[in-house]
């Protein structure tokens, strides 16, 4: 170890070797991957309003499940 930080002698050559070393994909990729990223990717409202009502009747299920195990009744149920 030097100077007390807790790193050694040959962890600044180590660092240097794996960011220069590091492979950047083709600049297609990139390209295509930063649209596809930032691009409009909004849904219709009927949409969203279908989602919406996906997760809360699934969470209103588990809930349910919850509640019956806590009451002794169910697959759950002690």
């Amino acid at each position: 170890m030097s100077s007390g930080e807790g790193r050694s002698e040959h962890e600044p050559e180590i660092e240097r070797q794996l960011t220069e070393g590091r492979p950047l994909p083709p600049a297609s990729f990139r390209g295509e991957l930063r649209r596809r990223l930032l691009g409009p990717q909004a849904l219709p409202p009927s949409r969203v309003r279908l989602l919406i009502a996906a997760y809360a009747g699934s969470g209103g299920l588990l809930l349910a499940t919850v509640v019956l195990g806590i009451a002794g009744v169910g697959p759950f149920g002690t």
